[in-house]
């Protein structure tokens, strides 16, 4: 566990202090910080030092735009945006509600719903609850015609740029507001509004805010009611449509038949419990996205240029996007494993890209034993199993958090530190020491019966407690808390 104890969180440290603005792989001071990638980071790093993060998260409200959308990039000194990157990545919004929430659930400051500027301009401070408003609303005021999110320049994944104008555009996929394209919608970013959006359904709550509360949590139901009539292959959930109405990420497709992001955030959001959909996606991850060294991020790779995809195609196949294996999305497959309760599955494709686990492939990883990359070239590739890019990704908060709260279970929340583990069968237990907002919490977890997930009983300082959402003591004290698994 040293990696997770130490070198997985110092890469957090690192990561957070720098983001994408200096390294080896990218362009350093020229690219800037990402929101996107400055977001997330916080997920891993918030709980080191939250002052820092509580100032980052300011940071990058105070770029964000009066509509809600947001410069894909800013320049650390000077705190401006790049506006040079051209359409803005629609799903660049969702993230900082993401970030605050952590935030507020480590730390329990509301106070940082503070004033804000937008885009650094003093004349039009709003507090931050209304920058989370707008972020949140930049969703639903940008919807193609399927319902779904518009995807913009890309999502999450840069390479998959789908608004190129068609040569005969069908008039049924073009928008009043725009009538030259430009509506390709991205299921991932649906799957991200469901898991994301019921955080600012929280936060309204908190605030008092309960007409407002209702009204976003209806915009989150329907969403996730579009996915799955829209969203899902029958096997799998779509990635999107392209901008003349094509499926991308489908049976239908010759190659890029299925991609992992959807698999992975749509079940976190919860969408297609209740009908086996969850179950059959990430049987399908297993069937055809897993190899020894990690999940691919999509397959078949594309072995020629597609120009409805954009960038993705023109990568070799196995390399980056075209079915590179990402660190970086690899834990949201965890994440939604334990989901559904299959705790083994989950550790195994922690370990399979989890550097401690990896050393003895040290000829064909070629890289630290240490820290996470960025990616790992695909089945696809004469290099395969070789890890490129290490150091600043995104892979390093993910993984931390996927260990940590999916896994282990041990998860902060606005009401307490909630402890829901969802491990191997063959584990008989494991403790944990996790300090939380003024008090040491010394966690013993029990699994007698030999489950992947579900608490039994829990003790805290001897005595029972009913639930599994530990108060939150603020006394400098420490508590033992007991935790034996069985049936919930």
């Amino acid at each position: 566990m040293t990696l997770v104890n130490i070198w997985n969180q110092y890469q957090c440290m690192v990561t957070f202090n720098l983001s994408r603005s200096a390294s080896y792989f990218e362009s350093g001071i020229g690219r800037g910080m990402g929101f996107r990638d400055s977001n997330q980071d916080i997920l891993g790093f918030v709980h080191q030092i939250p002052e820092r993060a509580r100032e980052r998260i300011l940071d990058l409200a105070a770029t964000q735009l009066e509509d809600g959308g947001s410069y894909h990039q800013y320049q650390p000194l000077t705190k401006k945006g790049n506006n040079e990157i051209g359409d803005k990545f629609n799903d660049d919004p969702l993230w900082l509600i993401l970030s605050a929430a952590a935030y507020i659930k480590e730390t329990g400051d509301f106070n940082i719903l503070e004033e804000v500027p937008f885009d650094n301009d003093p004349r039009t401070s709003a507090s931050l609850f209304e920058h989370l408003k707008r972020s949140f609303y930049h969703v639903v005021g940008n919807l193609g015609p399927h319902g779904l999110p518009l995807i913009g320049r890309a999502d999450w994944n840069d390479c998959l740029n789908l608004n190129c104008f068609s040569s005969t555009p069908d008039e049924s996929f073009q928008t009043t507001a725009n009538r030259e394209g430009r509506v390709a919608e991205s299921v991932l970013i649906a799957g991200m509004f469901v898991f994301i959006g019921p955080e600012f359904v929280r936060l309204c709550e908190y605030m008092g805010f309960d007409e407002e509360a209702v009204k976003a949590d209806a915009h989150v139901r329907k969403m996730k009611h579009t996915v799955m009539k829209y969203g899902y292959d029958g096997q799998w959930f779509l990635r999107a449509y392209d901008d003349s109405g094509n499926k991308v990420g489908s049976s239908e497709n010759e190659e890029g038949r299925i991609y992992i992001e959807p698999q992975g955030f749509c079940v976190m959001a919860g969408i297609g419990l209740d009908n086996g959909a969850a179950v059959r996606a990430l049987d399908s991850v297993r069937k055809y996205l897993d190899t020894p060294y990690g999940l691919v991020l999509l397959n078949p790779a594309y072995t020629k240029y597609y120009i409805n995809l954009g960038e993705i195609s023109t990568y070799p196949p196995g390399y980056k996007e075209n079915a590179g294996i990402f660190c970086h999305n690899n834990p949201w497959i965890m994440a939604a494993e334990t989901v559904i309760g299959r705790g083994d599955a989950a550790f195994e494709y922690y370990s399979k890209i989890c550097p401690a686990y990896l050393e003895e492939d040290s000829d064909i990883r070629r890289m630290e034993p240490y820290a996470y990359c960025q990616m790992i070239a695909g089945k696809d590739s004469s290099r395969y199993g070789e890890a490129k890019n290490s150091w600043l990704t995104g892979a390093a908060a993910w993984n931390f958090v996927a260990v940590s709260q999916w896994i282990l279970g041990i998860k902060p929340g606005y009401d307490g530190l909630a402890i829901d583990p969802c491990i191997p069968a063959a584990w008989d237990g494991f403790s944990v020491r996790r300090f939380f907002r003024g008090a040491e919490y010394k966690i013993v977890v029990k699994n007698p019966g030999h489950v992947s997930k579900g608490v039994g009983n829990l003790f805290v300082d001897g005595n029972e407690f009913i639930g599994n959402v530990l108060p939150v003591f603020n006394d400098g004290r420490e508590h033992e808390v007991l935790v034996v698994m069985g049936n919930d």
